[in-house]
């Protein structure tokens, strides 16, 4: 086995949920349930840049108001120091990211952005990301809240983590996830232990 590499997903995974992206596809003019930025995609110059500005002040919003899971920090440090490098991997915006992680004193050592490249739900994210980071995808894992995370991982051949935190529904596709976990003390002994 390769160098194992821990990859997070950054919205509603190390910080607690906040956006609201139902009420940000309507301030948009955009289908109720579609990705948000596939369908920027489809919009027309104007459009786009009109949808930018509304994605880019409720991420602005997010970021002041945000605040992490018990434990998020901690638990990056304690994987770092046992020799696992750490990467946010995000639909977000650079600004935003680094903007949050240094509000609450995390450090990682790769972060990639939707300015970067393919997003979630490819697995090329994941691939690059442990390229970077001298790690085999297949040693490594991706933590997040959302499917696409997941999606992502496991289509890259790493094994995944669902972090449910204080949400009470189970998604119908948490069978994606490897492992589901409420907390962040949780991580580190599976991925240490695994």
């Amino acid at each position: 086995m390769g160098r194992i590499a821990v990859i997070f997903d950054l919205d509603g995974t190390i910080t607690r949920p906040f956006l609201d992206f139902e009420a940000i596809r309507r301030e948009m003019g955009l289908p109720k349930g579609l990705p948000i930025l596939e369908a920027m995609g489809t919009l027309d110059a104007p459009g786009r840049a009109a949808a930018e500005a509304v994605l880019d002040r409720h991420e602005q919003a997010a970021a002041e108001q945000s605040t992490t899971h018990d434990g998020a920090r901690e638990a990056i440090e304690r994987l770092r120091g046992h020799g696992c490098p750490v990467a946010i991997l995000t639909r977000n915006t650079r600004k935003w990211t680094t903007f949050v992680l240094d509000k609450h004193g995390i450090v990682v050592d790769a972060i990639r952005c939707r300015e970067d490249g393919a997003v979630k739900p490819s697995p090329q994210p994941v691939r690059e990301l442990c390229q970077v980071l001298g790690a085999d995808p297949a040693a490594s894992w991706m933590i997040g809240d959302h499917r696409f995370d997941l999606e992502s991982g496991r289509d890259a051949g790493s094994r995944t983590i669902l972090m449910l935190g204080d949400r009470e529904d189970m998604p119908t596709w948490a069978d994606l996830a490897d492992h589901i976990v409420r907390s962040f003390a949780e991580i580190p002994p599976l991925i240490l232990h695994a």
